[in-house]
């Protein structure tokens, strides 16, 4: 991890002013941010308004949180995360955080409120699920994952509801689709993919329409 400052665009001002890792931002439709820092000791959710001003931290559990978006009201929120139940990984992590270094590769999706209350973890599958984003209506979110490979090197988008209860497959493709993203209007979807390469390793954009 590198040091990091969060910046408002337009005319350039800073809004965070700690030491380390400030990163990760995104802003609801009412001007909210949320941000993964490392200023607890810990890489948790922080929110604040898009001045900086009233700076709330979301998050408090040992782990990684971070990569995290409001949906459209800007009511709830989505985020990866890694949780320990083995103490020496939870060490290994702490370790390598001290360093500067972070090597999640088992990550789950949760949700909560926009405040950081009623947390709910939608995935157990003990596998590398980021980029999560909700579908306009709330209902789900969809989000990218490796579940389906036992190598763990496939990454397809998958969808799951907010209770964390139905899991669907949506893309099927033997590379990587990630980092999905809806229209407002939930009528079309982008995302990343390394599918239909004109050389090794090219990540390109793509957007589908949205069936539901």
């Amino acid at each position: 991890l590198t040091d990091g400052t969060i910046y408002l665009s337009g005319a350039l001002v800073n809004i965070t002013n700690s030491p380390g890792y400030d990163a990760e931002a995104t802003v609801s439709r009412n001007g909210r941010v949320v941000f993964t820092s490392v200023r607890s000791g810990d890489l948790e959710l922080w929110s604040m308004n898009s001045d900086g001003s009233d700076l709330v931290q979301l998050t408090d559990t040992p782990g990684y949180d971070g990569g995290a978006f409001f949906n459209q009201d800007g009511t709830k929120i989505c985020w990866r995360a890694s949780r320990f139940t083995d103490p020496e990984k939870e060490k290994e992590y702490f370790r390598l955080l001290e360093k500067g270094l972070v090597r999640p590769s088992e990550l789950e999706i949760f949700v909560a409120d926009a405040d950081g209350r009623n947390v709910t973890q939608l995935t157990w599958n003990g596998k590398a699920n980021f980029g999560p984003f909700f579908l306009p209506d709330s209902s789900a979110v969809i989000f990218s994952s490796n579940q389906a490979d036992p190598r763990g090197r496939i990454f397809d988008l998958w969808m799951v509801d907010v209770l964390g209860e139905e899991v669907q497959q949506v893309t099927f493709n033997d590379s990587f689709d990630g980092f999905p993203m809806f229209s407002w209007d939930g009528k079309r979807l982008a995302f990343a993919s390394n599918r239909d390469n004109a050389k090794e390793r090219e990540t390109n954009l793509f957007v589908a329409d949205w069936v539901p």
